[in-house]
């Protein structure tokens, strides 16, 4: 009796067909993006060493960089680590509490800062405190 025959719909038959090509795919998009960030890197590098770098243009990379860094993610969790194949719910699953995990980050990281920004803007006012007059004594009352 084969596993085939008791219970068809827990057997596997590998499919092999085209698995090679997908992974080389892979590799050479990883290969191709890293080059691009690597080179990307490079020409931030080299605006920081002038005289006068252009912010605006370096944060414009910074941000590329970003993208491509994400997207190089989005494969390498896609492909090699199979979530790619897996039905939408588990997919969403774990993205939707990563993007929240993220943005909870980004949301404290942002707090934090405004919060270091009013205590250094108040830091060297001196505060505000009310002048009492010196209570009585029972010395000076029993006088």
């Amino acid at each position: 009796m084969s596993a085939q025959a008791s219970s068809p719909e827990i057997t596997f038959h590998p499919n092999h067909s085209g698995g090679t090509k997908k992974i080389w795919r892979t590799f050479w998009l990883l290969s191709v993006l890293t080059i691009i960030e690597l080179a990307i890197g490079l020409v931030i590098y080299n605006m920081h060493k002038g005289e006068h770098p252009n912010a605006t243009l370096v944060l414009a990379f910074k941000g590329l960089v970003c993208i491509l860094t994400l997207a190089k993610a989005y494969y390498i969790v896609s492909i090699f680590m199979h979530l790619g194949d897996e039905i939408r719910n588990l997919i969403m699953t774990i993205v939707v509490p990563l993007c929240l995990f993220i943005w909870f980050i980004i949301a404290f990281l942002w707090d934090g800062n405004s919060w270091l920004n009013l205590r250094n803007r108040y830091q060297g006012v001196p505060a505000k405190t009310e002048q009492v007059a010196p209570a009585a004594t029972e010395k000076g009352a029993k006088d």
